[in-house]
């Protein structure tokens, strides 16, 4: 897998990582995952032009914080094949109102903003607050 980032400080490409621009990173990518906060910048940085310039078997993710896509041009999108699919962990709104669009959008899953709370992520969670704990303890004697 080539994995291509767009970040606002952009580095040399390193460890198999290729810095591109944002129009590059959308218009190249067979999934794009967001990571990013959201602020003036960012806000709706997923609309309609962009959906349009994705590969239409693209899938989009977005982990970050629901107000960087624009929910009612995601859903169009969707239902019109511009791209294949979406994953959301985070929506505008949480909980999504009954008549949010993108809980009837074809090829779009929606997690309730707690995908990270699998048994297996929680055990791991615990297992390194615990390590933590007694090294801290360890190295207080």
């Amino acid at each position: 897998m080539r994995v291509s980032v767009h970040t606002r400080t952009p580095g040399g490409d390193e460890d198999g990582l290729r810095f591109v621009s944002l129009d590059e990173l959308f218009r190249s990518s067979d999934i794009v995952t967001l990571h990013c906060p959201l602020d003036a910048s960012t806000d709706r940085l997923v609309n309609a032009e962009r959906l349009a310039t994705m590969k239409p078997t693209a899938i989009l993710i977005n982990t970050g914080r629901g107000g960087l896509v624009d929910e009612d041009a995601l859903a169009d999108a969707l239902a019109r094949g511009v791209i294949a699919g979406a994953g959301l962990d985070v929506l505008g709104r949480e909980p999504p109102a009954a008549d949010n669009v993108l809980t009837r959008a074809p090829n779009c899953t929606i997690t309730p903003h707690i995908a990270w709370a699998s048994a297996a992520a929680r055990r791991r969670l615990i297992a390194v607050a615990a390590r933590n704990v007694r090294e801290f303890l360890s190295s207080a004697r």
